[in-house]
């Protein structure tokens, strides 16, 4: 292999998620209004220990767990909501918190046609390099070998396991079967049958269930 510079690129980003990358730019205002005041509002309900409009990602999952056969129209877009706030704060704009997600990204649903035109294969890239930056900063004043990082990391892990097949588990894995056409790209690193290549790869193949989800419903 030839040495050089090899970086995540927004093509590669389109290519292994499927999310968008054209667009208006992901950009989060402020609002006016008590964050409680926009959860009820957006959301609902609110939870009684919301603080610096910080809220605990289990609260959401466990509020809005399943949405009821009877729903309305407007619940059933809070449910919606719930379930991309979620999503933003536990994959694709997790923080090192690890468990909770602040309620501006909330006001990136609350126009669905407005989030259909956002270029979130941008955002999910930049937040993941500011992160990675700033882990690599981290370990440079503690000259501490290793760093915690947020964003989406299984971006990271899948465009490596595409540029260095070698890397992939699957490499491992007896008569596994690539597929070459998959779409998105990045489904062609699951084995056909998740399960029983340990959890891993389960966990990921759920985490790229709900990316693909949410980019559908937007």
């Amino acid at each position: 292999m030839p040495f050089g510079e090899v970086t995540i690129t927004l093509v590669d980003v389109a290519t292994l998620t499927g999310l968008a990358i054209d667009g208006d730019a992901v950009i989060v205002d402020i609002p006016d209004e008590d964050w409680s005041a926009m959860c009820l509002r957006l959301l609902g309900q609110a939870p009684t220990d919301l603080g610096g409009g910080v809220i605990r990602i289990t609260w959401l999952r466990e509020t809005f767990d399943e949405l009821p056969l009877s729903a309305s129209p407007e619940t059933t877009e809070q449910f919606a909501r719930a379930y991309a706030l979620s999503l933003m704060g536990g994959v694709l704009f997790s923080d090192r918190s690890g468990g909770s997600v602040h309620l501006q990204y909330l006001l990136l649903v609350e126009d669905w046609r407005r989030a259909g035109r956002f270029a979130w294969g941008g955002a999910v890239l930049s937040y993941l390099y500011r992160e990675m930056g700033r882990s690599a900063l981290q370990m440079t004043a503690s000259s501490s070998l290793g760093g915690d990082f947020g964003g989406w990391a299984a971006l990271l892990m899948l465009w490596t396991w595409e540029r260095f097949p070698h890397t992939s588990p699957l490499h491992a894995v007896t008569g596994a079967q690539i597929t070459q056409d998959a779409v998105p790209r990045g489904i062609r690193w699951l084995p056909a049958q998740t399960r029983q290549h340990g959890d891993q790869f389960y966990l990921y193949k759920l985490w790229f269930d709900e990316c693909t989800t949410f980019v559908v419903s937007i």
